[in-house]
């Protein structure tokens, strides 16, 4: 199949992921753009999934991981060099197309500077502008020649606002089965079949953990209370998170049966009975696994 006009089989392509749901949703990107463009080269910010897929990360995705206020402030000096940066060298050494994943308060301003250079912008995953702040829209007019939507009604929003758009789905309701039974993925992370099994999931980003991880161990210790019995096990995003949240147990009061278990969140997911979560896109993880939730 030959590429649409004015794209080469081996084109270049940018992206920015920010965080773990990010890189997600950039690796399944990444994959259906390889078979499309077989000789394409990516780079820009990305995470361990994006790399898997030969992307070249110029910043560890990280650092672009920060949520509140207050961490924002403090980190804003570092994300304002990172966007300059990655706006000049683009625009000194364009790429065929720039493609910002989520993260809209960091990607929405480099998208406007690059398509102001003449760089093709593309935005995956639509900010909510459909439910509150949708002067939004503007901006996202100004700074993107394509939106590509996860659900269709938010296509429809930027159709009424003349905003190029495609729906593309959600890779999720694809690669998560119709059926996730408990059985095998209590084997695979060598759990006790009949043990009731809590997932404890307070996020990717460290603030996240920072923040819900103490509350949701002070949970599991009040669930105890009630049924002893119960076991927990708890999703690392990365390396540092596992290590952040070894050291919110240690810090713990009391010996918990926890068991912390790097990556493999849909497997945890599926070994559960029950998911205590932040809010997040592993609230849809859980829900196309049909297991019950409390969202935090």
């Amino acid at each position: 199949m030959l590429p649409p006009e004015g794209l080469s089989a081996d084109m270049r392509i940018a992206l920015v992921a920010g965080e773990a749901s990010g890189d997600m949703l950039g690796v399944g990107l990444i994959r259906s753009l390889k078979e499309k463009y077989p000789d394409a080269t990516f780079e820009g910010i990305g995470g361990p999934l994006m790399q898997s897929e030969g992307m070249v990360s110029f910043v560890p995705m990280e650092r672009l991981s920060v949520m509140g206020l207050v961490e924002v402030l403090g980190r804003l000096f570092e994300l304002l060099n990172v966007r300059k940066k990655l706006v000049k060298d683009w625009i000194a050494n364009p790429p065929d197309v720039f493609i910002g994943i989520d993260a809209p308060d960091f990607n929405l301003g480099l998208e406007q500077k690059l398509r102001a250079a003449g760089i093709k912008t593309v935005h995956y995953v639509s900010p909510s502008v459909w439910a509150w702040r949708q002067k939004r829209v503007l901006k996202i007019e100004k700074a993107v020649d394509l939106m590509l939507t996860l659900f269709p009604f938010e296509a429809r929003f930027y159709e009424n606002h003349k905003v190029p758009v495609r729906f593309v789905g959600h890779h999720l309701a694809d690669k998560i089965p119709f059926e996730t039974p408990k059985g095998p993925a209590r084997d695979n992370l060598e759990l006790e079949s009949n043990k009731k099994t809590v997932c404890l999931m307070p996020g990717s980003r460290g603030s996240e953990v920072s923040r819900l991880g103490t509350l949701f161990l002070q949970t599991a210790s009040l669930m105890l209370k009630s049924d002893p019995d119960l076991r927990f096990i708890i999703p690392a995003a990365s390396v540092e998170r596992r290590d952040q949240i070894q050291q919110l147990l240690s810090e713990f009061p009391e010996s918990l049966p926890v068991k912390v278990i790097l990556g493999q969140s849909q497997t945890c997911m599926a070994a559960a009975d029950v998911i205590l979560l932040a809010s997040g896109t592993a609230t849809l993880e859980a829900m196309l696994m049909k297991r019950p939730m409390v969202v935090s």
